[in-house]
Formats: structure tokens, sequence, C-alpha cells
């Protein structure tokens, strides 16, 4: 970085110089000519004065290194040149500055020269007796003007190349020394600090940054503690039923079972299998929650239909336990996954199920309200304990473990539950009095 700095800065001062060097020239230049007409005018007019005071007798020993003199009469015949035979001259009449003066008295051009090969500047003046003295110089140009200030020029652009190395060595060692000096770790320490104004946008970028970093990292140590932790659940709740059904079957294979209990035994074996099931399919279930893709295709359905085929589907369950179960609501359309939206409400209303009372009701209601779509499943089971609102959500927490078991349940449901109203951008909310039931509201944004 600080190489660049450098580079970029002696070559930018450079650029300057040369740039301002151009416009002095330019500037000098034109003083130059301007000052050289001037002159050349006041040339003209001295010569005039001499021709009409002494004629043709002034020219006689007057020292003209530096013009040429013409003397043109009003015809346009050349009467005298000081450089070049004024017998075989053509004719001046045509010449812009001899017009002019002419006209006017005094005319200036400047123009290329055939006779000289050169460009020339030219002053011309009526005499009084109709003729006319022209004077012409070489125009000074700008390479002359160059080649004139070649040695302080020199001298100039030496300067200006070790003056902008050095300022630019400086610059940069000036501009990167506190970029170097900052402490990636607290860029919130350099926050205010008059060196570090102008990169302080930058510190609070790596600071916003980090902070990212650190919750990406806390973010993906829990979710791989919950992955861990999941697995050893996992591990856990598919041993307890394999070791009855292996247990179970041992009994049989060895003889030691009645012929009377075998079919009670084969029942068990029969129940901790769809235990396992049960187990595998909501594994399998969740992982695909877990792993859904952010462009997860929605479509169009309607929440009230997916709550009936799902009530529909636990009739046989709830007439078992004795629990009333029924819906009410109005169509409810809504973007989303309607196998998933199955899922919701299944696991929400198989819970109120398992975990009520026998005579026990449970409501399902679906309405939308302004713009969210609502569901709300109220049964009057056994409840939520207040230490365990919190964790009802983890992967297999059970408030009572034991009725779990008893009623097949996996410990995913809510979880599963969970998961899938994240998906489809909504919250949960859970209200729970011990002993008096329970009553889950999911709250779907329409889309």
């Amino acid at each position: 970085m600080s190489k660049k700095i450098f580079k970029t800065t002696w070559i930018v001062a450079i650029l300057v110089f040369m740039v301002s060097l151009v416009v002095v020239l330019g500037i000098s230049y034109n003083y130059f000519s301007n000052l050289q007409k001037k002159q050349l005018k006041n040339e003209t007019e001295l010569a005039a004065q001499g021709v009409g005071l002494s004629g043709r007798e002034y020219f006689e020993g007057l020292n003209t290194e530096d013009y040429r003199i013409t003397w043109i009469d009003a015809e346009g015949k050349v009467l005298y040149d000081n450089e070049a035979d004024s017998e075989v001259m053509e004719n001046h009449l045509e010449r812009e500055e001899v017009k002019e003066a002419l006209e006017t008295g005094y005319g200036e051009a400047v123009r290329y020269s055939m006779t000289l090969a050169d460009k020339q500047l030219y002053a011309a003046i009526r005499l009084s007796d109709g003729t006319i003295l022209r004077l012409s110089i070489v125009q000074v140009t700008i390479w002359t003007l160059f080649l004139g200030f070649a040695q302080p020029i020199g001298i100039a652009v030496i300067l200006a190349f070790v003056v902008a190395f050095v300022l630019a060595s400086r610059l940069a060692e000036v501009i990167v020394k506190p970029i170097n000096e900052i402490d990636p770790g607290e860029p919130e320490k350099y926050y205010g600090k008059e060196n570090y104004k102008e990169v302080e946008p930058l510190l609070r970028h790596i600071s916003a940054q980090q902070k990212q970093l650190r919750l990406d990292r806390e973010k993906i140590e829990q979710t791989a503690l919950i992955r861990q932790e999941f697995s050893a659940n996992v591990s856990h709740e598919l041993k307890t039923p394999l070791h009855a059904i292996s247990g179970y079957a041992e009994l049989l294979e060895n003889g030691m079972v009645k012929d009377e209990d075998v079919k009670p035994f084969a029942g068990k074996i029969r129940a901790e299998s769809l235990r396992i099931t049960a187990l595998v399919e909501d594994i399998i279930h969740l992982t695909k929650l877990d792993n859904a893709d952010a462009q997860i295709r929605m479509e169009e359905c309607d929440l009230f239909r997916i709550a009936e085929n799902a009530v529909d589907s636990l009739e046989n369950a709830a007439d078992e336990m004795d629990v009333t179960i029924e819906i009410s609501g109005t169509e409810t359309p809504m973007k989303g996954v309607p196998q998933t939206l199955y899922s919701i409400v299944y696991n929400l209303c198989d819970n109120a199920i398992k975990y009520n009372h026998r005579g026990g009701k449970v409501s399902v209601t679906v309405a939308a309200v302004k713009n969210q779509n609502v569901l709300t499943v109220t049964d009057t089971g056994i409840g939520i304990p207040e230490e365990s609102m919190e964790r009802i959500f983890e992967r297999f927490y059970r408030v009572d473990k034991s009725r779990s078991r008893a009623v097949g349940g996996t410990g995913l449901g809510l979880s599963i539950v969970k998961h899938a109203v994240m998906m489809h951008n909504g919250h949960i909310e859970v209200e729970s009095t011990e002993g008096s039931g329970s009553k889950f509201t999911v709250i779907f944004p329409v889309l």
C-alpha cells in the first residue's frame, strides 16, 4: 500500500509540474510574441520617419541585422529590399499588411515567407508620398522560447523530481504509519482520534464484520452442539425400543414365553417397532427442515383446508383417548408449503390429544386477521409447567417423560413445528397453565 501511495503521489506531482510548465511556457510565448509585435511596430515607425526625411539615402550604411526592410511604391512595386533583389521580386500590392497600410495608414500580418522560408511578422506604414515602408522579423516560436529557457527549465525539472520524490515518500509514510499501527482486534479504540478520522468508516466496517463473525462463529458452535446433542439423543432414543425388541425376541427365540403370552409379546414388539418408525420419520422430517433451502418453492394453498385434513386424520386417535377435537374458521388462502403446514397442525393437535384428560377437548381455529393468517390450537390437557415453557421446542425435550413414552411421543413434534413456522417467516406464541390446558397460536405474515 505504501508503494502504491508513493507511486501515485509522485506521478501526480510530476504531472502537475509538467502541466504548470506547459501553461507557463504558453503564457510566456504569448507575452514575448506581443512584445515582439510592439517592438516591430516601434522600429517601423522610426524607420518610416528616416525614409520620409532622407529617402533612399536612409538605407545606406544602415545596420539591419535583425530586420528585413522593404520599400514599396503605391502600385505595389518593390523599390528596395535589404535581403532580396528588388528587380526580380513580385508585386506586393496584394500583401495583407500592404493593403491595410494603403487603406488605414498602418498594417500588420503574420505568414510564412516563401522568399526567406520562415514565419515572419510584418508591419507596414504608409508614408506621406504614398509609398509603403515595411519591416519584418522572424517570429519567435515556442521551441525557440523553450530552448532559450532550457537551462533553467532543466534545473526546475530536476528539482521538481527530487522534491516530488521526497514529498511522495514522506506523504506515503505519514498516511500508512497510522494504518500499520492499527490493532485490527480492537478497532473501536481508534474512534474519534485525529489521525484516524479518514479511516474511521473502515474501522467501523471492520468492527461490524468482527461482530458478525463472532455471531456466526457462535451460531456455528451452537449448531454443532445442537447436532452433537441431537445425535446423542437419537442414539439414546433408538436404544430403548431396540433393546426392548431385542429382549422380547430373545425370550421368544429361547422358548421362554408361554403360548398365551406370545401374542402380547408380539404386540409389544410391534409397538416398539412403530415407535422407532415414528422416531425415524420425525428425524427425517426435522432434517429436511434443517436443510431447507432459502429458495424453497412456495405455492398458493388454503390453511383452513390443510387444518381440516390434519384434524380428520387424527379423529381415530382422539376417539381412542376419549378426546373431542373440532375445527372452526373460514377459507384462509396463503403462500406456503402444504406438506409442512400440515405437519404444523398435525403435531400441535397430536400433542393436544396425547397430553389431554379423558373427556377433554381440542379446539382448532383458522382465521385471517388484518395482514396475518392465524392458526390456534387450544386444549384442556395437563398444561405446561412454567419452568418448562422456554424448553418445550428443544429436540427430545419432554415435560412428562413417562407419559410421553406411554402415548408414543418422540419428543420432536414441537421442534418440527418451530422449524416449519420459521420456514414460513412466522412465529408461535404459547399460553399455558399447569393442569388447565394450553393454547398455541401460530401467526403467518401474508406474503
